[in-house]
């Protein structure tokens, strides 16, 4: 027998169309968070099957085993620097990480090189022992290159000796000026020396100092440099001042200055082959 609340429903609602019964509130977040659970779960597989782990990889195709079977010229600079920091992230192998910064920095080393460690640290997967990996690596990068120039090179031209600064001074955020101590063949006495260290615009070199280095070392010769961070090779009215004031002061020595060079990334200045010294 129909109770008065089932007589209601019945003579509202037309036989096909009374409502359909609804589950309790009670089923509807279980059933919700297993749709949501599947979802996620399928995801997660798709993902899975997509990005392989470098160990996943063929042999002949993960950079330690590809160094040495081939060599490290086979490898590419994302692969080398994969190599250092030895893991990527959750969602990027090594060599993927690398590949993303290295594409960040236009896919230069020197760019790279460039970089500060908090820079790096911006990176998920990047923390303070991989930045200072990578950024060690660019350092002796440079330190090699200037070896080779170093052992094999007299510093006679000012391309010379711009090719043999350049990797130093090219990444310079301030001025900085230096000194080049050489004796009568233009054989290098010691590496650089640091003289003075300047504001994003000019450098002070003092006279005393360049001319203490260079009785001490006993140079006959000496070079100066500084960088240009403008990348405006340039020189500035101080720039011409300084220069002047150092020669003379070399010349009561009876050491010659031979030349100063203003390095820029691009390019240099040389106020020998522009007949200023």
């Amino acid at each position: 027998m129909a109770t008065n609340g089932e007589w209601m429903i019945k003579e509202f609602y037309e036989p096909d169309e009374l409502p359909e019964e609804q589950p309790s509130t009670e089923e509807q977040p279980a059933k919700q968070s297993a749709n949501d659970d599947s979802a996620k779960a399928s995801k997660h597989a798709e993902r899975s099957s997509e990005k392989l782990s470098v160990k996943q990889w063929a042999e002949a195709d993960r950079p330690r085993e590809k160094l040495m079977q081939r060599g490290a010229g086979a490898l590419s600079d994302a692969e080398l620097l994969a190599i250092l920091i030895g893991s990527g992230n959750p969602n990027e192998s090594a060599v993927d990480l690398m590949r993303r910064i290295l594409s960040d920095c236009q896919d230069s080393l020197n760019t790279l090189g460039k970089r500060s460690i908090e820079q790096l640290m911006g990176y998920h997967g990047i923390g303070e022992a991989k930045a200072i990996s990578i950024l060690a690596a660019c350092e002796l990068g440079k330190r090699r290159q200037m070896e080779e120039f170093r052992d094999r090179l007299d510093m006679n031209s000012a391309e010379t000796i711009y090719r043999y600064l350049k990797p130093q001074m090219q990444d310079l955020a301030n001025e900085e000026a230096w000194v080049l101590l050489l004796n009568h063949n233009f054989k290098l006495i010691t590496d650089p020396i640091r003289v003075s260290q300047g504001g994003l615009t000019e450098t002070a070199m003092d006279v005393r100092m360049i001319a203490r280095h260079a009785i001490l070392n006993n140079a006959t010769i000496i070079i100066l440099a500084h960088n240009h961070p403008s990348n405006n090779p340039k020189p500035s009215r101080n720039d011409d001042m300084l220069t002047k004031q150092i020669d003379e002061g070399m010349k009561l020595l009876r050491i010659h200055l031979a030349d100063h060079i203003i390095v820029t990334e691009d390019t240099y200045y040389s106020y020998a082959e522009n007949g200023k010294l």
